[in-house]
């Protein structure tokens, strides 16, 4: 690589920097102080903790490396690990919303002191294994924008008031909405896995081959008005449709509809405060449970992770993510082919989250970042409307715990053939 490429490539990271740090901070602009140091449950975290973690991210693993640095609150690095247990000790995550101390004000001129150090330091040159790690950084920050919105969603969502977090985004045009139809996927052995440049997580490598049996994926999501179907013909209440840890929520719990639907069945919470259910739009906030029964209920099945890659490879990343809009799913156009592959919903699979052949994962405390996760959770694929749009690609792999609602998940068929 020649000088003049890698000043142009060291420009283009400063500013990618800046802009991904500057979109956390104005994702929070809705919020007041009090908002954002709401933790709602334990798998949620504060608005203000998202911002002082990925902060915390930058300064640990980037700035640390220079043997000079001194950093502006050592006592910070306790409050806002999250699990590296390699660096060190950390609170505990269900006592996030307790840390009434530092504010608001004194997080976000911590982040702009490290921000400021970070971009000195790619201003000035630095080693291309620095660089790699400010470029994981930077799509670790994007997974937090996406959790800032679904954590501060749940948070208003459990106020009594139910107040809104933004206004409802402009209404789109009324569209027909595509019938569903099952499209057949490749047969034989195919190749998953990330290849090529670009970025990518530790989790999505090496390529490797994948044998498909004949099977065919739903052009598009399940929408809500299909899934209202399946709540009103008795799907909670049919032991039959339900894995054995399911059904244990369901009657435990007692689940009766999607999170966030309210009692009517006409209306849900939204970041725009409640609203209609559009019938159209992809159904979201469901478990795998729920997706699984949903399924089974369909005569159908959820497609595997191999199924689902195989499909979306060839695809442009299009479709409704993170932008200026409050975040909501959207209907699917009415065109031929595989719609709503990118975005509207994160898409459950029947695969587990477990390890490719010949994984391995980054070295020293990095390497916690996904693969000790690789136990009791499961994979979804595609996106969703609050992904940032330079985030996804067709080998990222999301993964949650089944029985997990609050991100906005989704549901696409699959069949054998």
């Amino acid at each position: 690589m020649s000088f003049a490429q890698s000043a142009v490539q060291a420009e283009a990271l400063v500013l990618r920097f800046r802009q991904v740090r500057s979109r956390s901070v104005a994702l929070c602009a809705p919020l007041s102080a009090e908002d954002m140091m709401v933790q709602s449950m334990p798998d949620a975290s504060p608005a203000k903790w998202h911002l002082a973690h990925t902060t915390w991210f930058f300064e640990q693993f980037v700035l640390a490396r220079d043997a000079a640095y001194r950093p502006p609150h050592p006592e910070w690095h306790y409050l806002f690990n999250s699990y590296y247990q390699s660096v060190g000790p950390m609170h505990a995550r269900p006592r996030r919303g307790l840390l009434s101390r530092p504010g608001v004000d004194q997080i976000l001129d911590y982040r702009d002191r490290i921000d400021d150090a970070v971009g000195e330091w790619l201003e000035r040159g630095m080693d291309g294994a620095t660089r790699a790690i400010v470029e994981l950084g930077l799509h670790h920050e994007q997974q937090h924008q996406e959790l800032l919105l679904t954590d501060i969603k749940h948070a208003l969502a459990s106020h009594p008031l139910l107040p809104a977090y933004a206004g409802p985004p402009a209404a789109a045009a009324a569209t027909a909405v595509a019938p569903l139809d099952f499209i057949a996927g490749r047969e034989g052995i195919v190749e998953i896995g990330h290849g090529g440049n670009g970025f990518a997580f530790d989790n999505e490598l090496p390529r490797h081959h994948a044998l498909l049996s004949p099977h065919a994926l739903a052009n598009r999501l399940v929408t809500n008005a299909e899934y209202a179907a399946f709540v009103h013909d008795g799907g909670y209440r049919e032991p039959s449709l339900w894995l054995s840890d399911g059904w244990d929520i369901v009657c435990r719990e007692q689940w009766q509809r999607p999170l966030y639907w309210q009692d009517d069945l006409a209306s849900e919470f939204t970041l725009a405060g409640v609203q209609p259910i559009d019938p159209h739009a992809p159904v979201c906030h469901v478990s795998y449970y729920e997706a699984d029964a949903f399924a089974r209920w369909a005569d159908a099945r959820l497609p595997t992770e191999a199924e689902w890659e195989s499909a979306a490879s060839p695809l442009p990343v299009e479709g409704h993510l993170l932008d200026d809009q409050v975040p909501c799913p959207r209907p699917a156009p009415s065109r031929p082919g595989l719609l709503q592959m990118y975005g509207d919903v994160w898409e459950w699979t029947a695969s587990p989250y477990v390890s490719y052949p010949g994984f391995r994962p980054l070295a020293g405390a990095l390497g916690e970042y996904n693969g000790k996760f690789m136990c009791g959770q499961w994979v979804l694929r595609g996106g969703s409307c609050a992904t940032p749009r330079g985030h996804i690609r067709a080998s990222y792999r999301n993964f949650f715990p089944p029985h997990a609602r609050w991100q906005f998940m989704g549901i696409r068929l699959g069949q054998d053939r």
